[in-house]
């Protein structure tokens, strides 16, 4: 059983394993999309694969939709070259349910893919032929946060941003810049409408995108590299817009567990790639069955009937407390919590930390007691449902195999969004007194305590990247098990980082709370555990 177009020629043995299968005629479906495209995805990584690529399979299924999906990849060609060609395109989605249950469907839906290389002239013509199809409604985006980026770490403009502002848009080099030479080609072309949606897990993700797009477009009007009204075309929402989005599913790197449950099956040619930029691929995306899509109803072409799929679409304002709902109350804060608190205790999986009563306690105060009350209801999803599911479902789920520390990942870029806004909403309440929380402190301190790098056993253990690491570290490498801090002693330039925090938490009056349980959690091996267990 081998995932390309001849392999999947023989129906009968997927399907007898147990594959839901595409059940659209693909090739009427390529040369469609082919002669008239409709959507281009830029990142062809495994959310993409594990959810619109799939929505838009189950949507082409039922014949609501007539064309498919276009992949373009402009970080890492690689996965173009190395997985997309060789299985012509196709992808095994495991979705890994709570019940024990695995679903296994061949994802076809991606009906073409393509390298976002300036120097392929001849792919790059195609993409450009792409763009100035009338037929184009919507280019989408997950590149992650740092792919809106055009500067480094001391904010100076990165090597091939500078190069292609001068440049232009020929044959630009940064990732956004070709984005934008391939709507310069779309203005050529007769000013064509499109939406340009993120689908990135980040706060205002559209604006993020079009700041960086409208870097380039008016430095190149201003400079005479296009012409006078390729950046007016830019800023004019009725031809380009710029709609915000909140996503979420949790789609961890593929796991041994499912490739051996592909290979028991008889599918062929799983090995794993790893890139020479570290990108991990394998023919396989395996992911948890709850999935949330919210996008601002923005699209000057028009859109695919995605509603009919299960993505919302609503206006901005719903969308931005969709976001808040998740990412400041009912799933990151919870996630973070646990990602601290499990490198500390030893725990491998955040599945197997929701059997720990303790520190299922602690999210259940974090998000019930503490977050659900500034909680503003979007009104399409219903926030305390949301939370349930998490608890109950989604983080519990035994066979989704993700870890503490890879949700520990940049936390110091993290806390301020997934608890400050609590903290902030507190504040500015005329009924809630800030010092009313006692949980989210209690993760503040367990973040604290997590930076000397020792477990509730004294082991030594790695911190998960952060940008932030070489600038704090100097600052607690001399704190160890025993020692007793306060709060103007040694991490009193810490506290008072409203950056990392979301507020100063010593001028909001947090910060002896924060200091009193880090020395309790400090106090020798054994104590991370005592501590919790006093508190929840």
């Amino acid at each position: 059983m081998k995932l390309n177009k001849q392999g999947l020629l023989d129906r009968k043995a997927w399907e007898e394993k147990g594959y839901r299968l595409p059940a659209f005629d693909r090739e009427a479906v390529t040369k469609a999309t082919m002669e008239n495209p409709t959507w281009v995805h830029f990142g062809a990584g495994n959310i993409f694969r594990a959810f619109q690529a799939n929505v838009v399979q189950n949507l082409l299924n039922e014949g609501v939709l007539k064309t498919g999906l276009i992949a373009a990849e402009g970080f890492d060609y690689e996965i173009i070259e190395k997985y997309n060609h060789p299985h012509d395109d196709y992808s095994i989605l495991v979705t890994l349910k709570a019940d024990g249950s695995v679903e296994k469907t061949v994802v076809g839906s991606v009906v073409e893919s393509l390298a976002l290389d300036s120097s392929n002239q001849i792919v790059f013509d195609r993409l450009k032929t792409i763009f100035s199809a009338d037929s184009l409604q919507m280019a989408s985006f997950t590149i992650t946060e740092k792919g809106y980026s055009l500067v480094d770490g001391k904010g100076e403009f990165l090597a091939a941003v500078s190069d292609d502002f001068k440049n232009g848009p020929e044959k630009p080099a940064s990732y956004i810049g070709k984005v934008v030479a391939l709507l310069y080609a779309r203005y050529l072309a007769g000013k064509k409408p499109i939406a340009m949606v993120s689908m990135d897990n980040c706060s205002h993700n559209g604006d993020k995108l079009f700041a960086a797009v409208t870097a380039f477009s008016d430095r190149w009007s201003e400079s005479g590299l296009t012409e006078k009204g390729f950046a007016e075309y830019i800023r004019n929402k009725e031809k380009v817009s710029f709609p915000w989005s909140m996503i979420d599913k949790i789609t961890p790197r593929p796991d041994a567990s499912v490739e051996k449950i592909l290979r028991e099956d008889g599918v062929e040619e799983l090995d794993p790639v790893i890139t020479s930029k570290h990108t991990y691929i394998a023919p396989f995306v395996n992911s948890e069955e709850c999935e949330y899509l919210v996008i601002e109803d923005a699209f000057p072409n028009g859109r695919p009937a995605l509603e009919k799929g299960g993505i919302y679409f609503t206006d901005r304002e719903t969308v931005d407390r969709v976001e808040k709902m998740k990412v400041c109350t009912c799933l990151n804060p919870l996630h973070t919590s646990l990602a601290v608190y499990g490198c500390l205790l030893g725990y491998d999986l955040i599945s197997k930390e929701m059997k720990d009563p303790a520190l299922k306690k602690l999210v259940e105060h974090v998000g019930y007691q503490e977050g659900l009350p500034v909680v503003v209801n979007p009104g399409i999803l219903d926030p305390k449902e949301f939370i349930d599911t998490v608890v109950n479902i989604r983080v519990p789920n035994p066979f989704m195999p993700d870890t503490p520390q890879r949700i520990a990942t940049d936390t110091s870029q993290k806390l301020a969004i997934r608890f400050g806004e609590t903290i902030k909403a507190y504040q500015a309440s005329d009924t809630l007194d800030v010092h009313s929380l006692k949980f989210i402190p209690l993760v503040f301190a367990g973040w604290l305590r997590y930076l000397l790098a020792v477990d509730d056993e004294g082991n030594k253990f790695d911190l998960s990247p952060d940008p932030m690491l070489a600038e704090l570290l100097p600052i607690v490498k001399d704190l160890k098990l025993g020692d007793t801090v306060t709060t103007d002693g040694v991490l009193a330039p810490i506290l008072t980082r409203a950056d990392i925090f979301g507020v100063d938490l010593v001028a909001s009056g947090l910060a002896d709370l924060v200091i009193s349980y880090l020395n309790e959690l400090m106090a020798g091996p054994g104590a991370v555990r005592k501590t919790l267990e006093k508190y929840v």
